[in-house]
């Protein structure tokens, strides 16, 4: 799968460094919104989370989302989520251009999140590790 290094804006927004921002890089590239919008949008959503004995700390941009925090705020936005695995039934789908849909898409892996736009991953490295990567599922907005 062809990639191209993208950080979402992070750098332009003012940001040094590496983090866990995965998912604010993701729906800033994918949606095509500022790094900085995004970024204050998934603290917003975290700062209303409760805490519990399996969600320890909340939702943050910087360090990770919890995975019904990006439902919430995606589908606000407009976007679906489509699983391609449920539980027990194996990989089948994997994080090769062939096998998802063109268009715009924020695509869940294990510990992971990456816009892919036409079967191109835009990340700042390339996660689909030689296309045996599973895909959890992913976001795709309503036309």
């Amino acid at each position: 799968m062809e990639f191209i290094f993208d950080d979402g804006g992070r750098a332009a927004a003012g940001y040094k460094g590496t983090t866990g921002d995965c998912v604010a890089r993701a729906i800033a590239i994918a949606a095509q919104l500022p790094y900085q919008q995004v970024y204050e949008s998934i603290n917003q959503a975290g700062a209303t989370e409760r805490t519990s004995k399996r969600r320890r700390g909340k939702s943050s941009a910087r360090t990770g989302v919890y995975k019904p925090t990006i439902k919430s705020i995606l589908t606000a936005m407009g976007w679906t989520w489509v699983p391609t695995m449920l539980i027990g039934s194996g990989c089948k789908v994997h994080l090769r251009s062939e096998e998802l849909p063109a268009g715009r898409l924020i695509v869940n892996v294990s510990k992971h999140t990456c816009a892919v736009i036409d079967g191109v991953v835009y990340d700042i490295y390339d996660p689909s590790r030689d296309g045996t990567r599973c895909v959890y599922g992913y976001y795709r907005r309503l036309a």
